[in-house]
């Protein structure tokens, strides 16, 4: 199998005739098959990926063909696809099958890009480790005892292990970024609103954003060209113009200002392996003439439980659709219609998301709303407005994208607040509501990736993918 550092190489010789579309999803098919212990998948369109393939390629011959004619992309299973099913991980939605097909999706299709199948994630996107789907745990592709991150794992591994080229998922609170890191590869968490969030299930809506995976940047910026931009279906997305993010990824930017979090370099949870393998991709930006400086956000204290405050609100209203009258998983041990909702819900959903569902009630109760919701949404606006200024100054963020490397499985299955943990430094984005970026920083003495995760400011994207492109390829 030839090695396509970037999707425009690979486009390249479909168009020379130096291969084709159908044989590219053979080979994805294959590696689908080999690696099918990692459980990454929960639903492989075969036949219909290598049905679309060759009408694609007829497309290339006749020179009609879309943008991404070639490229193929795995979908969370968070992602409405019409006609296919769609569950989020859950038993609740057992036999659900899709409506419509969400816009962004859509407009991956409508420029020739080949869909194979639907990716295994944490329950209706509610993890850090990829464990609380019912379909079962996706592995670690390096160490299938170990955890791929959550809770886009599916996407993560697929894209690892070469089963498809790009993978599409969500992002509520580090959901990309978590597992890219893990797993070494790219993830991009757009600025919320940058990307229409119509057919992307619900979890946290002021926090959810659709990411994109590959292990490349310029593959990430072609996707992300395609899928930004207004929607009439979604009425929260932005209608800022879209840049030429691909053609643009390695304009030449003499001399960046960048902000590292000190903070985040002395917490005693930090993995060791991380905080030398970063300090060292600063001191080599700091010796190419880039000004590298350390801050301090005294707010950063109180992002986590803010997000997981607003985070579990909003999951708590977005999941009470689900009660198994209209559709998905229904008890059968029910004697009326109390009972009915009672049971199909403690049957349908997992322990994780009754865990947050209950959470997100309690906060939202008449006797706590005003001491946790309110309050957290204040504190929202002040973190927001903080790291904003950071950005008057400085060109990007610069932090770990999470305390440590890829865990066992299990490992904090026993202890919820140590799995919480694993969002440290992920949720600062969401709660901004700003763009970062994942990229792939070393490994640690096991051979396992680390991440370095890049910030900037809202609708910075093409600036974040210039310096994350930089970053990426830098060597001493």
């Amino acid at each position: 199998m030839k090695k396509y550092a970037h999707f425009s190489e690979l486009q390249q010789d479909l168009f020379q005739g130096e291969t084709t579309c159908v044989a590219q999803v053979a080979l994805h098919l294959k590696a689908i098959e080999s690696h099918r212990h990692l459980n990454a998948f929960v639903e492989v369109y075969r036949e219909e990926a290598l049905e679309r393939a060759s009408v694609i390629d007829q497309k290339i011959k006749n020179n009609t063909a879309g943008k991404l004619a070639g490229l193929v992309i795995g979908l969370k299973d968070v992602l409405c696809h019409q006609g296919h099913r769609l569950q989020g991980g859950s038993k609740i939605l057992e036999g659900f099958v899709s409506q419509f097909t969400g816009t962004a999706v859509q407009r991956l299709l409508d420029e020739d890009a080949i869909v194979i199948g639907r990716q295994n994630c944490d329950e209706f996107a509610m993890g850090s480790s990829n464990e609380n789907s019912a379909f079962g745990p996706v592995r670690h592709a390096m160490d299938p005892s170990r955890v791929p991150g959550g809770s886009s794992g599916g996407s993560a591994v697929a894209v690892m292990a070469d089963m498809c080229r790009v993978s599409i998922g969500s992002d509520t609170g580090g959901s990309v970024r978590q597992p890219a890191a893990f797993c070494g590869v790219v993830g991009l968490k757009p600025t919320y609103t940058r990307i229409s969030r119509h057919g992307l299930m619900a979890y946290g809506s002021s926090f959810d954003c659709i990411g994109i995976f590959s292990k490349s940047i310029h593959d990430v910026a072609q996707v992300l060209e395609i899928m930004a931009g207004p929607d009439e279906f979604d009425s929260t997305v932005s209608h800022q113009p879209v840049p030429r993010y691909a053609n643009n990824i390695t304009a030449d930017k003499k001399n960046y200002r960048i902000a590292f979090l000190k903070e985040a370099f002395d917490t005693p949870g930090l993995q060791p392996e991380i905080r030398d393998q970063i300090s060292l991709r600063l001191s080599w930006l700091k010796k190419r003439g880039h000004v590298v400086e350390p801050i301090e956000l005294p707010m950063n204290q109180y992002v986590l439980p803010t997000y997981y405050i607003l985070a579990t609100a909003e999951a708590s209203s977005n999941l009470s659709r689900y009660d198994g009258v209209r559709y998905g998983y229904r008890s059968d041990n029910t004697t009326d219609v109390l009972s009915l909702y009672k049971r199909t819900r403690a049957e349908g959903f997992g322990k994780e998301v009754q865990r947050r569902i209950l959470l997100g009630t309690f906060v939202l109760s008449a006797s706590y709303y005003q001491a946790y919701y309110t309050k957290a949404q204040q504190v929202r606006r002040m973190i927001r407005e903080e790291i904003k200024k950071v950005f008057e100054k400085y060109d990007v963020l610069i932090m770990p994208t999470t305390p440590t490397t890829a865990f066992k499985l299990g490992a904090h299955t026993s202890n919820p607040v140590q799995m919480y943990l694993a969002d440290l430094f992920s949720v600062q984005a969401n709660v901004a509501g700003v763009p970062a970026i994942s990229i792939p920083c070393g490994e640690d003495e096991n051979k396992l990736p680390i991440g370095m995760q890049v910030v900037a400011d809202d609708f910075q994207e093409e600036q974040l993918l210039q310096f994350a492109n930089l970053a990426l390829n830098l060597h001493e």
